[in-house]
């Protein structure tokens, strides 16, 4: 178990709760400082800005160790500070850095040393600025650490408390020590560096995880065309020890707040040091591509999509979480409505509101697929893998299903008398077509 010490965190955020409700839970006495007095009433209250496994649980287990506040001056006790804010691309693709140079102007005066640790997602090279700037304010006692956090949205708190690795770079030998010292009781491997690796560390592992999201689904295009399964193909790539499983699931393109974010930010940085990432350039932009596929494997059945209901199921970037940034529900909604179809939408917890103008939100699967043309799988909900029932085809005008994150078995959906359509899986393209009788064959005298 770590020795307890007192840890300030700037940013009430996804990230922020996250690390604060972990550390709490680790023994350490906590202070979450926001900006916006709204979220810190709501935290007091027990209130959860948004969807996360299992965090409700872990702050209200450790409600006693763990203060919100709005004044930055509550931090001045605090051992290290953690930093958690936003860093959103800016129209040029690289991260803007505000509410960084924010946290630092709010950062309290104290005599004791503190060490600033930095949790969220900045270029390599920002450690340099922001040691100058301490320096430039006269906080000499203030160390700098760069943590960068390896969090999922939906399974956050187990990856916090079980992480693979914690990586750790520090411009002081003793500040990374202290650092690491906060994770005591973590089983895990720790990298501890300089700062700008550490950065580097962050950005190059999600731009190699979108890397093999990009290529499974270029594989997944290249199935369609010749008659292969990719789910086949997925599972005897992932079974080589050279490569593993992860993330060679084929769907619709990812989202969320980190992988669009960080593949533009890293893209940035190199351009901005004089190097072409021909590479990311290109998981980036098959990544756009792929979110459209969809559209068009909807016309193929259903052509002209005006005035055509088609019902989109899961609008979250991803289950487990209500997060809609940069999820592919928004390109599809909004494409949809581009070519005049009527949108009909459900997610268990992610509620769009303006995000998603001109679709209607509807409280169950049912009703949302009531008198559809289509239903397209958006989201892999666990509550969509009974997709494929009589009820469901009853309730369409026609039973066509475009399954965008592979989660239905095609045979058992078209023997429930559906006409299926999944990514990068052979379909006929007869399918969904009327059957005629082979006509006899005559015979010639």
């Amino acid at each position: 178990m770590a020795e307890s010490r007192t840890i300030g965190v700037f940013g009430a955020g996804w990230v922020g709760l996250v690390t604060g409700g972990c550390f709490a839970e680790l023994g350490h006495r906590v202070i979450v400082r926001d900006v916006m007095p709204e979220r810190i009433e709501a935290l007091r209250a027990g209130e959860l800005p948004f969807h996360e496994p299992d965090l409700p649980e872990v702050l209200e287990r450790n409600r006693e160790r763990i203060t919100y506040t709005l004044d930055a001056g509550d931090l001045v006790g605090a051992d290290a500070i953690f930093v958690c804010v936003q860093t959103p691309p800016t129209y040029s693709g690289d991260a803007d850095l505000s509410f960084v140079w924010s946290a630092l102007d709010d950062l309290p005066a104290s005599d004791e040393r503190q060490i600033l640790v930095m949790k969220s997602t900045v270029p390599v090279g920002t450690g340099d600025k922001v040691r100058a700037a301490l320096e430039g304010r006269g906080l000499s006692n203030v160390g700098y650490v760069s943590n960068p956090e390896f969090l999922a949205e939906g399974r956050a708190v187990r990856d916090f408390l079980n992480p693979d690795r914690i990586v750790v770079g520090a411009f002081a030998e003793e500040d990374g020590a202290a650092v690491e010292a906060l994770y005591g009781g973590i089983e895990a491997p720790v990298v501890r560096t300089d700062v700008a690796s550490a950065e580097m560390i962050k950005l190059a592992a999600n731009a190699f995880l979108m890397t093999r999201i990009s290529f499974i689904n270029e594989i997944a295009n290249v199935c369609e065309a010749v008659g292969a399964d990719v789910v086949e193909v997925a599972k005897g790539i992932g079974l080589d020890h050279r490569l593993g499983p992860h993330f060679l699931r084929a769907g619709i393109g990812y989202g969320g707040s980190c992988f669009p974010k960080d593949s533009l930010a890293l893209k940035q940085l190199a351009s901005n040091s004089g190097y072409h990432f021909q590479l990311l350039a290109a998981v980036i932009e098959v990544n756009e591509l792929q979110k459209r596929r969809v559209i068009q494997k909807l016309q193929k059945h259903l052509g002209k999509l005006r005035g055509k209901k088609i019902a989109l199921l899961g609008l979250a970037f991803k289950a487990g979480t209500d997060d809609m940034r940069e999820a592919p529900s928004l390109v599809l909604a909004s494409r949809l409505l581009a070519e005049g179809a009527e949108v009909r939408a459900w997610d268990p917890v992610a509620r769009p509101g303006k995000l998603i103008k001109g679709a209607v939100l509807h409280a169950t699967v049912l009703e949302a697929v009531r008198d559809a043309d289509a239903a397209v799988i958006v989201t892999e909900w666990d509550e969509l893998r009974g997709l494929a029932s009589k009820d469901v085809r009853d309730a369409m005008a026609r039973p066509l299903i475009i399954d965008g994150r592979n989660l239905l078995d095609p045979a058992a959906a078209r023997a429930a008398g559906f006409a299926y359509e999944g990514i990068g899986r052979p379909s006929s393209p007869f399918e969904g077509l009327p059957q005629t009788a082979e006509p006899e064959a005559k015979v010639s005298n």
